[in-house]
């Protein structure tokens, strides 16, 4: 990706604070909610760009650690939708609920960081 300034990051922030600062507060009724879902989805968009490669990469490993495969995420996941189709991989497998746990907690970060059960979640071992 290219070094430009500002940053799709930096871009991002610029519109949510303007929308915040001067635009949200001028509105009323469905016109105001319409901002919030906006500002929510620009949130969830800047949440994607800081850390989904890193949580992908995560992903990956864990995959090809369960599955003791290789490929790319789409594939690996696949792969692991196939095995529990098969029966293969089940619930009473301890590192594919630690794995489904984990990549729902990145979904999460994500998503909805501020959901209580995220929230709770985050902080128990």
């Amino acid at each position: 990706m290219p070094s430009n300034r500002p940053t799709s990051a930096e871009l991002l922030d610029a519109v949510q604070k303007f929308l915040k600062a001067e635009i949200l507060p001028a509105l009323s009724g469905s016109s105001k909610y319409q901002v919030q879902v906006a500002l929510t989805a620009l949130g969830i968009v800047g949440r994607e760009i800081a850390s989904a490669d890193q949580l992908d990469a995560a992903e990956a490993a864990r995959l090809e650690n369960l599955l003791h495969a290789g490929g790319s995420r789409a594939e690996l996941n696949r792969l692991l939708c196939a095995r529990i189709r098969e029966r293969r991989a089940t619930y009473r497998d301890a590192a594919l609920i630690e794995h489904l746990r984990l990549t729902t907690m990145g979904k999460m970060s994500i998503d909805n960081p501020k959901y209580a059960t995220y929230l709770q979640a985050r902080e128990s071992p």
